[in-house]
């Protein structure tokens, strides 16, 4: 996998970022990312654009049942995981190149790029339903006017989106019963985290590193910021992230605020340890790097919000209790 996923699961959403940091580098970071529009379970947003031809049909028929696809086309990494986990992964023809989990998929990687996708490409596929991340209008566009069917599932805001989405692809795929039973499961394993965590007479600050090159970093108001808001912390990143959810921040900064959690979100694409963190000029002395909590994450979990952000909480409760210095669970 390349490190352009990291930052480029940022680049292919609506906004630009603007530095927050002194740094000269002003590089803005793309950013926001557009809330879910939460649709019911049972009415699947698919969008299917009928041939111009279609005749419309008589009014005593009674309305034909969407056939279940069989030939899926995934362009992002997140819904390529839910097919995976609910049961679909068999209907899945192909996925774009960053679908890399479960590792099977790479299997069903022709070539297909998701942040600047080959329509003729994707259309000879012959897919009967396109998934994707809902942030490209002109691709939608295109779908529609060669009759692909498609589904849209954006950037998730709160825990309940990611419930809402799974759900809508158990609908849409005949796999109803096992995106319940998924659903239950993680709804189970994030609230066993929540009610393991330690109470605090203070609780604890974070810094969340999406790119070690700038400082890149989230504020809570992105769903991965509300993870770690449901875990208890607070994040160092707010104070200078108004207006922005994905700031620059500066070395000087995040030393002086001396967080007690630094989570690193670029490990395989950027090489990121604890030890490379306890290398950086002023940062041996940080409390996080003291007290041995500087926390490698998944890059690939941290920037989705699939099935796995489950053990991705599990792995924040177990860091606050560390940090806390409480045994986890």
């Amino acid at each position: 996998m390349r490190k352009r996923f990291q930052i480029g699961v940022l680049a292919g959403l609506a906004l630009v970022a603007s530095a927050c940091g002194d740094d000269d580098d002003s590089a803005a970071l793309p950013a926001a990312q557009a809330a879910v529009t939460t649709a019911a379970a049972t009415q699947p947003p698919v969008t299917t654009a009928a041939p111009a031809t279609t005749q419309p049909a008589a009014a005593t028929a009674a309305p034909a049942e969407a056939p279940v696809p069989s030939r899926i086309v995934s362009l992002s990494p997140t819904a390529t995981e839910m097919l995976y986990a609910i049961g679909a992964g068999d209907q899945v023809l192909a996925v774009d190149d960053d679908s890399n989990y479960p590792p099977e998929t790479a299997d069903k990687m022709p070539g297909l790029n998701g942040f600047e996708p080959n329509v003729e490409a994707i259309a000879g596929l012959e897919p009967d339903l396109v998934a994707t991340d809902g942030t490209n209008p002109d691709l939608l566009s295109q779908f529609d006017t060669l009759g692909i069917a498609h589904w849209e599932g954006q950037a998730a805001v709160t825990f309940d989106d990611i419930y809402t989405q799974i759900e809508q692809l158990g609908a849409v795929t005949g796999h109803v019963a096992e995106a319940a039973e998924l659903v239950g499961h993680m709804q189970s394993e994030i609230a066993t985290v929540i009610d393991a965590l330690p109470v605090l007479p203070e609780p604890l600050t974070y810094y969340h590193e999406l790119d070690p090159n700038g400082f890149w970093s989230v504020t809570s108001d992105t769903f991965i910021g509300l993870v770690y808001t449901e875990a208890g912390l607070v994040n160092i990143a707010d104070a200078v992230g108004e207006g922005n959810p994905y700031p620059q921040l500066n070395a000087e900064f995040i030393v002086s605020e001396d967080p007690d959690l630094i989570f690193l979100a670029c490990t395989k694409y950027c090489g990121e340890t604890p030890e490379t963190v306890a290398a950086r000029p002023g940062w041996d002395a940080m409390s996080a790097v003291v007290n041995g909590n500087v926390i490698p994450m998944d890059d690939d979990v941290a920037s989705r919000w699939g099935p796995r952000i489950a053990d991705y909480i599990e792995q924040v409760g177990a860091a606050v209790a560390h940090a806390a210095g409480v045994p986890a669970g």
